[in-house]
């Protein structure tokens, strides 16, 4: 399903978006089948990929034999990221902070891991603007739909999740999976780029 949204839903050109103009070494979580791969610039001079599952895991590395750059596969989870702190120039979540158990300590690995001033790239699943959809999202992360997705939650409001933790929002735009038709509790998302801030600022 992943592979075939790649082109039906638009989501070769939302990844390309979302990894544009990175360097250096980038963390990403939850990599999942590694789709992510293929469109990281030559200017990243490496990818420190976490992934908790084993069969996406293996797929991953599968997939990051194909990048055309270094890319390491690491089993791991997002709130207890197996790295040293400080250690990443950018970091990449890519349809996974609707995923995780924790949310906040999730991000607050993230901002452990990341040199100051450095760039979080994310794209997830959020909580629709529209009242009718927003409460048919709360349903269905309150009963099947977790269970059959992976843990997905659709109802997250992860632009407050990013500020609570520490997160500077410097910018990002909605984005409606497919992008025309019919839309679904799953369809609202945002992408966009948040700052680790530099040490000088204090909260």
């Amino acid at each position: 399903m992943s592979v075939a949204a790649e082109s039906a839903a638009g989501l070769a050109a939302i990844r390309a978006e979302l990894l544009a103009g990175l360097t250096g070494r980038v963390v990403e979580i939850g990599a999942g089948n590694g789709l992510n791969f293929a469109h990281y610039p030559l200017a990243v001079s490496e990818v420190v990929a976490i992934e908790p599952e084993r069969t996406l895991r293996r797929l991953a590395v599968r997939s990051a034999l194909r990048a055309g750059i270094p890319v390491d596969v690491v089993p791991g989870t997002a709130e207890a990221l197996p790295v040293k702190s400080e250690a990443f120039d950018g970091a990449v979540a890519s349809l996974v902070l609707c995923t995780v158990r924790d949310v906040e300590r999730s991000l607050a690995e993230l901002r452990r891991v990341l040199r100051p001033g450095a760039e979080l790239r994310f794209f997830e699943h959020v909580r629709s603007d529209g009242r009718a959809m927003a409460a048919a999202q709360r349903a269905l992360d309150r009963t099947f739909w977790p269970r059959l997705a992976g843990g997905c939650h659709t109802a997250r409001d992860t632009l407050a999740a990013l500020a609570a933790a520490g997160f500077t929002v410097e910018s990002y735009r909605r984005v409606s999976l497919p992008e025309r038709g019919v839309r679904l509790p799953t369809s609202s998302c945002v992408l966009g780029v948040a700052r680790r801030p530099d040490a000088a600022v204090r909260r």
